[in-house]
């Protein structure tokens, strides 16, 4: 694949890889993706898009095509897991879209990626290009994969996830913490579970403890109900989107749960087994001519539901830094980008961790109300409210 020191190089044909391809081709960039995966395959999980990201998908012409298989959950709602009490209840759908200019959309992450594709050109992502080297100068970076073929490029962006090479390149090796929770995942069809309430809303139980949660929302328009629930547990390590979990034993760690709870798992044939990792803030992202986006940057857990929108957020400010910049000037532009994320990424990230968000009501504006096409560019985001509101 034909790539020159005028080529914005991207690591990782993931959400925020993708979303960042199409951003800086509109912008008028040569952009190249490199992802490690021989072929697109449909694994991963069912995520949350909240307004903040859908508001910027739609910037990028992509929002619609990520309507025709999503759900449009009615509400986020807050109940105690042994009691059922409600704590917190927030009108989406609609009312958010009247509010934050978008809907809540909840969707299979390979859906989400067959729409991000259909907007960049396939003869731009090189498959099976696993990075083993990465070398940077003043003039460009250099990619030496392990199939023995090297890249050049001008620019050179990390959004290759939480164990991510570019990142280990300008920073150092460092491995993620395992973090003692392993998480469940299941979907079962709606008319299975058709007399559990509020089957149309992004429901969260909060369980005894910080670890542990039950989280259920529509999915294909609501047809099937996704539930992703947590759990502290220190002898399964395995960091995996395919691998099987014990049905009987999901069931068997949430025994003391609502019986509404309770019964969306007793209609589970099968779950998906995951331990999950984490790392600390970073104080930088950007170094010379490279730079890192989502998890690459801020590998949060999954108890905001930000991943994905921190992801796509990054991936859409980045775009509007670079954009009619020379590679001459990229490095300023990189710092730029970089100090108009950190803030609100770390804060999102640290308040993940926390798992307080909306519990117990509060305002989300400060999450939900994030227009990534309107930010200053340079600027740091002024959080209207903490993470644990």
């Amino acid at each position: 694949m034909k790539t020159s020191e005028s080529t914005i190089g991207i690591v990782g044909a993931g959400i925020g890889g993708l979303v960042a391809a199409i951003a800086l081709r509109r912008a008028g960039h040569d952009v190249v993706v490199f992802e490690q995966a021989k072929q697109f395959a449909r694994v991963g999980a069912d995520i949350n898009l909240t307004p903040n990201a859908v508001r910027a998908l739609d910037g990028l012409g992509v929002g619609e095509a990520a309507r025709v298989t999503a759900a449009r959950p009615s509400h986020r709602i807050s109940r105690t897991y042994d009691t059922g009490e409600e704590t917190s209840r927030l009108e989406m759908a609609d009312s958010a879209e009247e509010r934050y200019g978008a809907p809540q959309l909840t969707i299979h992450r390979a859906d989400l990626l067959a729409a991000l594709a259909d907007m960049f050109p396939a003869e731009r992502v090189a498959l099976g290009k696993r990075a083993e080297k990465i070398a940077a100068d003043e003039e460009g970076v250099t990619l030496s994969f392990t199939d023995g073929t090297s890249a050049r490029v001008g620019v050179l962006l990390g959004a290759d996830g939480i164990h991510s090479c570019v990142r280990t390149a300008m920073f150092g090796a460092e491995s993620p913490r395992f973090t003692g929770i392993v998480a469940y995942r299941a979907v079962v069809p709606a008319e299975r579970v058709a007399g559990v309430p509020n089957l149309g809303a992004f429901t969260k139980w909060w369980g005894p403890n910080p670890q542990s949660q039950i989280v259920t929302f529509p999915l294909n328009r609501g047809k099937d109900i996704f539930i992703f629930a947590t759990t502290p547990q220190d002898t399964w390590h395995l960091e995996s989107w395919t691998a099987p979990g014990s049905v009987d034993e999901l069931r068997e760690q949430y025994v003391a749960y609502h019986p509404e709870a309770r019964a969306l798992l007793d209609a589970c044939d099968t779950v998906l087994k995951t331990a999950l990792y984490e790392r600390d803030p970073m104080p930088a992202w950007a170094e010379g001519r490279m730079a890192l986006l989502g998890d690459a940057a801020h590998p949060m857990l999954p108890f905001m539901a930000q991943g994905a929108g921190m992801a796509i957020e990054d991936a859409v400010v980045l775009s509007r830094h670079l954009e009619g910049v020379s590679m001459s000037d990229a490095a300023e532009a990189l710092k730029s980008y970089e100090k108009a994320r950190i803030e609100r990424a770390s804060q999102v990230q640290l308040g993940s961790r926390g798992n307080n968000w909306l519990r117990e009501g509060g305002n989300a504006d400060w999450v939900y109300g994030y227009d990534a096409w309107a930010v200053p560019l340079g600027a740091p985001a002024v959080a209207a409210a903490t993470a644990t509101a």
